[in-house]
């Protein structure tokens, strides 16, 4: 998986997005195995664009069935509007796309939280905020939450509450 071809195409293109999932609690807390890139996008017209124009530099395939897979460069101006989650393909790693995420608000109070990073290789990100990550996996059933993201999220946040003044 190549992250910084795929952070620097995003950033390149301009599109706000969020990590979130399995690789910003890798980058974060503790390695785990993780197979693809989450990602939230801001939900307007013209960032779902730029991110159509992203995932085509990034030769990223999807399709609505095994029939209609393909490259992403084939596909109709404006298909990242058709629903709220894709799970593509390109070379460079799997990346999922979220246009709204299950126990969050707005992306933009999100966003506002959200941590600035870089990856080893120098590329700048956001990923979604501790307090955030912890809010989607309590939003899920409890049979699918991850056990261990939710106690190592949970340390987290309590040791930067017992570093406040009034912790």
């Amino acid at each position: 998986m190549n992250l910084d071809h795929i952070f620097e195409t995003l950033n390149n293109r301009r599109v706000a997005y969020l990590l979130v999932g399995g690789m910003n609690f890798l980058l974060r807390h503790t390695p785990v195995l993780t197979y693809d890139v989450d990602l939230w996008l801001e939900d307007t017209p013209e960032n779902l664009r730029c991110c159509e124009e992203a995932l085509c530099e990034l030769e990223a395939e999807w399709g609505a069935s095994e029939v209609d897979w393909g490259p992403i460069a084939d596909k109709a101006s404006g298909w990242l509007a058709n629903q709220t989650v894709f799970c593509l393909t390109s070379p460079h790693g799997a990346i999922d796309v979220f246009r709204s995420m299950k126990g969050l608000g707005l992306w933009s109070e999100s966003r506002a939280d959200a941590i600035s990073q870089t990856t080893a290789g120098g590329v700048h990100f956001f990923g979604l905020s501790d307090e955030d990550m912890l809010r989607c996996q309590m939003a899920l059933p409890e049979s699918s939450r991850k056990v261990q993201r939710v106690r190592v999220l949970k340390q987290a946040l309590d040791r930067i509450d017992g570093d406040t003044p009034d912790g």
